[in-house]
């Protein structure tokens, strides 16, 4: 049994955004538990009226960015704001600059949303692929999205990852043949995302949901 409990009220309004690719009932269901009033939408004008905004993500890359490609003017003005953006494993991968994936697939570039600098690479490593299973988290950096999860374990599904251009970017590492970001976040801590899914990863995923509406809610 988790030793959260839910709370008793609603500490932030938040927007998942649904462009068609994500986890979107589970995502609701801990974001509700962690305190969040949630609404699903694809309108964007919703996102100016939310205290954060969650990104989430199942899929290639390329698709990713098509489908959100509409979003992409107010999650970029969300952010620039200075206003918490969230992304979920391949939200989280749209974060950045670019990817590998879609060359690898043989669809030529695809520009990410390049709220953080650097690329999406794809596991070269003599473990099986994609990479699926728990993982320990390595805490880097403090950030208010990792607090009390340094060494817990996170559920990870995918075959890419990130490697931004800044070091300082990367909060939080997991290793699989090669330490990976599993946690990164832009230079001024309002844009991060989790490589891992926290609506999969029992309590600690709980904690990171906790932390990103009390995040939420202090802004």
């Amino acid at each position: 049994m988790s030793t959260f409990e839910p709370p008793a009220e609603t500490l932030a309004d938040v927007v998942l955004v649904d462009y068609g690719l994500g986890n979107l009932r589970s995502a609701t269901r801990g974001l509700e538990r962690a305190g969040a009033a949630v609404e699903i939408t694809d309108d964007p004008e919703a996102f100016a009226a939310a205290d954060g905004v969650v990104l989430p993500g199942v899929g290639a890359f390329r698709e990713g960015m098509e489908n959100a490609g509409p979003l992409r003017e107010a999650l970029t003005d969300h952010a620039e704001a200075g206003r918490p953006l969230f992304g979920i494993c391949l939200g989280m991968q749209m974060l950045l600059t670019s990817s590998e994936e879609a060359d690898h697939e043989g669809e030529g570039e695809v520009t990410g949303l390049d709220l953080v600098s650097g690329t999406n690479v794809r596991f070269e490593v003599d473990r099986k692929v994609p990479h699926m299973g728990w993982n320990e988290l390595d805490v880097e950096r403090d950030h208010p999205i990792v607090e009390g999860v340094d060494g817990e374990y996170a559920y990870f599904v995918h075959s890419y990852y990130a490697e931004p251009d800044d070091p300082d970017a990367v909060v939080a590492t997991a290793d699989y043949g090669v330490d990976f970001p599993a946690v990164v976040a832009n230079e001024a801590g309002n844009v991060f995302g989790t490589q891992f899914h926290p609506e999969k990863s029992g309590e600690t995923g709980l904690r990171i949901l906790r932390n990103f509406v009390g995040y939420c809610a202090e802004q």
